[in-house]
């Protein structure tokens, strides 16, 4: 598979995660239409799309948790519909809100989880390692967003699964407890855990993820690594900042290059759509000097993972179509 981490050891042959042309039907709203990608074993694959591109459904489906309609599906190499209990005990889930238990201590909601597996981690190291070591009596209807997000992680991890769901990890989070959390999951794929991450953090999926596969309207609009798809979809441009309302105009003259290619993103925020080449650099920052304007900040090169994502999923959507999760 293009673009994806190989790691010594592992078993780079057999996919963790095979899905072929799945399809999802609501009524009348197709949710997953003709999906086809597969997850190599300890790779962290990331599902990226807007709101109602058919990520869940997917993901509720791999999980074993929602019928498929069409296509074929397979999850270490068990069929999440026929073989639901095998692959419940090989699998730790994480949703973005909800599924735990309001009344109890993460302690004892951790200490309930390891109980369904045979050789659990330990429930207070576990604790420890969420930093959730002080919080362990609390109740976790007391616990804050961040807080709850970093417990639902820990009953993911809590059996040692083989592979694990994460539906948007660090939602909520604040920057110490993200950075905490990208660095256990690093860890985890370094052990040879696979991972599965959505996600609607561009630099959560870009630091992350190993590869990425873009959906839109239910079908899979792009896959590769986070550095081929940017690549594949490169548009080089100089960027820079300065005092709002500049003539552009004149400045795509001076350049000499069509109207178009020089505009104004955002007041203050430029954009020059051609090849940051030496002489196109020299010849804006003259232009301004001539003008006695100030750059503020100014960048060359391609395209982030975000505009990339925003050009593909516009591309990309039905026209007139309902969608679905």
């Amino acid at each position: 598979m293009s673009g994806s981490k190989r790691h010594p050891g592992r078993d780079i042959d057999a996919a963790a995660i095979s899905v072929v042309a799945l399809e999802k039907f609501y009524g009348g709203v197709h949710a997953v239409n003709g999906l086809s990608f597969e997850v190599e074993r300890g790779e962290v694959f990331g599902l990226l799309g807007p709101n109602g591109a058919g990520k869940t459904t997917t993901v509720e489906i791999l999980e074993g948790y929602r019928r498929r309609d069409g296509g074929s599906v397979s999850v270490l190499g068990l069929d999440p519909e026929r073989d639901h209990g095998a692959l419940c005990a090989q699998i730790g889930v994480m949703l973005q809100e909800g599924g735990l238990y309001p009344g109890l201590s993460p302690l004892e909601l951790l200490t309930l989880f390891a109980a369904f597996y045979e050789d659990a981690l330990d429930p207070r190291a576990m604790l420890e390692e969420v930093g959730l070591h002080d919080s362990r009596e609390t109740a976790v209807r007391r616990l804050s967003g961040g807080q709850s997000q970093r417990l639902s992680l820990a009953c993911a991890l809590i059996g040692k699964p083989r592979l694990v769901f994460l539906d948007e990890p660090t939602a909520g989070m604040d920057p110490h407890a993200r950075a905490t959390t990208w660095a256990m999951l690093r860890s985890l794929r370094e052990q040879g855990t696979t991972i599965v991450l959505t996600t609607h953090l561009m630099d959560e999926a870009e630091q992350l993820c190993d590869r990425l596969a873009i959906i839109s309207g239910g079908r899979l609009a792009a896959i590769g690594s986070p550095r081929e798809l940017t690549h594949r979809h490169d548009a080089q441009a100089v960027s820079f900042t300065a005092a709002p309302g500049l003539a552009i105009e004149n400045l795509a003259a001076v350049l000499a290059v069509d109207a178009a290619v020089v505009t104004e993103e955002r007041p203050g925020e430029y954009c020059v759509r051609a090849p940051g080449t030496p002489a196109l650099i020299a010849d804006i920052a003259s232009w301004m000097r001539d003008r006695g304007a100030v750059i503020g900040t100014l960048q060359a090169g391609g395209r982030s993972l975000e505009e990339v994502f925003l050009q593909i999923t516009a591309e990309q959507a039905p026209a007139g179509e309902e969608r679905a999760t």
